[in-house]
Parts: C-alpha cells; structure tokens; sequence
C-alpha cells in the first residue's frame, strides 16, 4: 500500500495546537518512542513497534501516502500521534467517494483533546478538499477512547461486525460510524 514518495503526500494541515504534516524517515526514533508502548498498538489493531528500524520501515510501506498525517505538537515540534484518511479500495467499509478515519495518540497526549481537534481539522480537509461524500470510522469494542472522539467529531453509529485483526492473529468486535458531507455542513460535532 505505501509508496514513499513525499512529493505525493498531502500538504499540511494545522490548527491551533497541531500541525499535521507528511511523515518523513526522520520520524522513526520518536515513532518508536510512541509505539513501542504497549498502550498503544494493541489497542488499534497492531503490534508494538520493536526497534527503530521496524518504525521505519512503517514510515516507509504504511504511513508515507497521501492524506496520513504525522500529529506534530504546534508549540514543542514533537511527534505526538497519527492520523489520516485510508482510500475506500482499503477500507472495510468506504465506498467510493468515501475514505475511513483512522488515528492513535501517544499516551504522554492522551486526554488532552489533541485527537478530536486533529480529526475535526481532517474532517474539514476531507469534506471541502477531498470532495468527499462521508466519512467513516471504527473503533474495537473496549477502546472507549476512540469512541469518544469520533462521538464528539459528530459521527454516527451505523454497524458492527466480527472482523480479523490480521497483524495481531485475533477476531474482534468492530463498531462502525459514518459522519455524511450533509451532517458535517450541519455542524455536527461543531
């Protein structure tokens, strides 16, 4: 899936305590540094990175594609998360004309609000950039966290399913939410 090419990605994007900007090789130690908690991944459906090398690598093959952004503190530059919207060929659930919101934040940043404002800047670029119809996102059951971001960026309820969780070997509960272009122009989650 991943192409690292940074001319391709997405431009930055930045609100008032975040900047979301294309990922680049030199992320890898303090992606390491969030991801190798085990806090984090697990919880997302992936395992802990194990080595600086293995972030890179993500960087590389995973998150250096248009529209994912690295969640960089506006204030300190540092590294604080992930976020972006996943193309519907990817997706388990957008169709066309629709992509996927995924995101995780690292736990020093956690219960700050930082997700909800990176995700509602995402949103924005999403609907008036991408043209987009809807937006879709997921969480496992249990990661109330999640939950609660996509509940205050206004998103829906619409299903759930049993799904794999290949990078971890498991099967787990997955909750789906949709936010429309009509009920985002609304103000949902405003």
């Amino acid at each position: 899936m991943g192409v690292y090419d940074e001319g391709a990605v997405t431009r930055e994007l930045r609100t008032e305590r975040v900047v979301l900007r294309p990922w680049c090789a030199c992320d890898a130690a303090a992606l390491y540094e969030l991801a190798s908690d085990s806090r984090i991944g697990p919880r997302a459906g992936w395992p802990c990175h194990e080595s600086v090398e293995m972030s890179a690598r993500i960087i590389h093959d995973v998150l250096a594609v248009p529209d994912s952004f690295a969640m960089v503190s506006r204030k300190t530059g540092e590294l604080m998360g992930a976020i972006g919207l996943t193309h519907a060929e990817y997706s388990d659930v957008a169709q066309d004309g629709e992509m996927e919101l995924g995101y995780w934040i690292g736990v020093p940043y956690q219960g700050k609000g930082l997700t909800t404002e990176a995700a509602r800047e995402v949103l924005r670029y999403g609907f008036e950039n991408l043209g987009l119809s809807a937006i879709w996102a997921c969480y496992y059951d249990g990661n109330e966290p999640s939950r609660r971001v996509q509940e205050k960026c206004g998103f829906v309820y619409h299903h759930s399913y049993e799904s794999d969780v290949p990078l971890l070997g498991e099967r787990r509960l997955t909750h789906c939410l949709r936010l429309t272009r009509e009920d985002w122009l609304a103000g949902a989650g405003a």
